[in-house]
């Protein structure tokens, strides 16, 4: 039995550089992985079972299962696997959970199935996955470039504390698609903001509010009915900054330490908000 967390992300930076023909977009973007995480249990089998704690959550439209079926094309191994997933990071949502339950799966079946594949092999197959599963392959702090695919690991960040809001709200259908076709010409941005980051990660300055940027929140509030009304009650309440997470609803809010975010969460406690404590991640954990 082989047990791997699966943490989710928080886009710190996301610049839209331009659009590319092949319809993608060119971004520059520092992403984090948090101590919020999924669990994928895996074990041995003859036959392929996929299961999950939340009945909502459906094999056949993750990403778990697009791998599984990617690797066995690949290496010509039999599908039979075991794999239990506990889930904890909220869904569609822009915290990365699917992606990062992929990476996760890559990573299990390379043990489990004994392939022996190289961290070039493993990327190659993350990216043909999805544009932010080659970055959970090794989490921590990492600048992401090309339409996501290209990962530069950067320098950690002194532990930092969020706190992460899920408003009950709609989400779109191929929601971010629709968020990049959203975006103008005028949303586009040179990838200074981005460098700027670096330069105070690489100083080992602490994280400040006025450094986060997401390109995004330029049409996310028109796309998510609701959400503008949600990130406004938090600053009411008392939330110092409100962040979109990648590519929403998911909010986030830069906390001073573990105290002040405690109290936020007390303050926002509702039955309409799914609300996580989290802290920054150094790597993904892996353990038995």
């Amino acid at each position: 039995m082989l047990t791997i967390q699966a943490p989710a992300k928080i886009n710190l930076t996301l610049e839209a550089l331009n659009k590319r023909p092949d319809g993608y977009h060119n971004i520059r973007s520092i992403i984090q992985s948090v101590d919020l995480c999924d669990m994928l249990t895996f074990e041995s089998s003859q036959r392929l079972i996929i299961e999950s704690n939340l009945p909502e959550w459906s094999a056949e439209k993750s990403l778990i299962l697009r791998t599984i079926q990617l690797v066995h094309k690949k290496c010509r191994m039999s599908p039979g696997i075991a794999i239990k997933l506990l889930k904890r990071i909220p869904m569609v949502a822009g915290l990365g959970g699917d992606s990062s339950n992929a990476a996760a799966t890559l990573k299990g079946l390379n043990e489990i199935w004994q392939l022996n594949m190289s961290k070039e092999k493993l990327l190659g197959l993350a990216a043909e996955l999805g544009s932010d599963v080659p970055f959970f392959l090794d989490g921590g702090t990492a600048l992401m470039e090309g339409r996501g695919e290209n990962i530069t690991p950067l320098l950690k960040i002194p532990e930092t504390w969020f706190v992460v809001m899920v408003p009950d709200i709609p989400r779109p259908a191929n929601k971010t698609a629709r968020l990049y076709a959203g975006l103008q010409a005028n949303h586009y941005t040179d990838g200074q903001i981005t460098e700027h980051f670096m330069w105070e990660i690489r100083e080992g300055k602490p994280l400040r509010p006025e450094l986060l940027f997401n390109t995004f929140e330029n049409v996310a509030f028109e796309q998510y009915a609701g959400l503008g009304v949600y990130r406004d009650h938090i600053l009411k309440i008392g939330a110092a900054n409100v962040h979109l997470a990648g590519s929403g609803p998911a909010l986030f809010s830069l906390v001073k330490n573990k105290a002040e975010g405690e109290e936020l969460v007390a303050k926002l406690k509702s039955p309409h908000l799914d609300l996580h404590l989290v802290k920054t991640m150094v790597n993904m954990g892996n353990g038995e």
